[in-house]
């Protein structure tokens, strides 16, 4: 069963700031997704990890960078009548998200100097603190990645790019949780028979938020806001044809079948779900079971509201509240994975 371990002082303050550290990469995932939503990933057009943390205050500054923004291919292409005005609000949301960027770092930073000093981190809790730090630079560097490849040429950032960016943001989330959870539970089990099971329904879960990060970069939740069909066909029409001419790469990079996977992957996942409900040799304890209900119930409440998401062409405040509810699936599942018994104490 999951037991309390001993849990002092000085590992309840190194299990609250990591907590902290998923809150604050979720919050800013949302943050991502409005940025997305509302157009305004490529408002900054240069990235300055020091200097790019206080925003223009005089009217010149903010004439300087509208300027930059005028050259940039998103203003030729599309925002050509925009006035510094609109410019400001499209400013606002990529601001915010580079910021909390920022915040995050000096959340990690700061405590963990603090803890390493004080002792409150064992050799093995270092190293994972390490890697977390390594992967929080490779996040921040893959975001400027993302963003430049839709200030060169044309205004359109590569779909891949956004995924990768999303992807790692939330390999580095359930690193982080994971470590909090080892650090507050032991696990007196092992080899759970279902913990292979959940594995792999993980893996189409990470599979489904890839989708969804192409859906994002492709803009392909504007094609058919129908459900259950496409249209009047529950294949989309033309498939056939775009296969021929596209070949099999379609699969990830044409807006209508990036769509229509999206749609039924997540159908499938439930499908895939209720193994755990009906195969009974499982034999959950009753604290598996809660996680399994939790779980359940967010992936029904996730899979509404994709379906609303996209029956109201994707309004921004169901499109934050879709992200949002993939990244709980995911912790919970995770914390269902780690109830099962991998053993893990720091």
């Amino acid at each position: 069963m999951l037991v309390s371990s001993e849990f002092s002082k000085e590992r309840n303050r190194v299990f609250r700031w990591l907590i902290l550290g998923c809150l604050l990469i979720m919050l800013m995932v949302m943050i991502g997704g409005i940025t997305r939503l509302t157009q305004s990933g490529l408002s900054m057009v240069k990235w300055e990890p020091i200097m790019g943390a206080l925003p223009p205050f005089s009217e010149q500054e903010w004439n300087e960078a509208f300027e930059l923004y005028q050259a940039s291919p998103e203003f030729k292409f599309y925002n050509s009548d925009f006035e510094l005005t609109d410019f400001k609000k499209i400013f606002f949301w990529e601001y915010l998200h580079r910021l909390l960027a920022r915040l995050l770092g000096l959340v990690f930073i700061i405590p963990c100097v603090f803890f390493w000093v004080k002792g409150y981190l064992d050799v093995k809790l270092k190293r994972r603190v390490l890697i977390i730090f390594v992967l929080g630079i490779s996040q921040a560097i893959i975001g400027w990645f993302m963003v430049k490849s839709g200030l060169v040429d044309e205004p359109h950032v590569s779909h891949y790019r956004l995924a990768t960016h999303l992807i790692t943001a939330l390999l580095l989330m359930i690193y982080i949780f994971w470590t909090a959870l080892s650090l507050k539970y032991e696990t007196t089990e092992r080899n759970h028979p279902a913990a292979r099971i959940l594995k792999w329904f993980i893996v189409l879960v990470f599979l489904q938020l890839i989708y969804g990060a192409y859906v994002a970069g492709l803009k392909a939740g504007f094609y058919y806001n129908t459900f259950p069909k496409m249209g009047d066909q529950w294949v989309p029409s033309g498939t056939g044809i775009i296969f021929k001419k596209e070949g099999g790469i379609a699969l990830m990079e044409n807006p209508v079948l990036v769509q229509f996977i999206h749609r039924w992957l997540a159908f499938l996942i439930l499908l895939f779900l209720g193994v755990f409900w009906f195969k009974r040799s499982l034999n959950l304890l009753d604290y598996q079971k809660r996680a399994l209900q939790v779980l359940t119930f967010l992936l029904v409440f996730q899979i509404l509201i994709g379906v609303l998401t996209l029956l109201y062409r994707v309004p921004v405040s169901l499109g934050v509240l879709h992200q949002f509810g993939g990244m709980m699936v995911l912790l919970t599942a995770f914390y269902f994975l780690y109830t099962l018994g991998k053993r893990s104490v720091i």
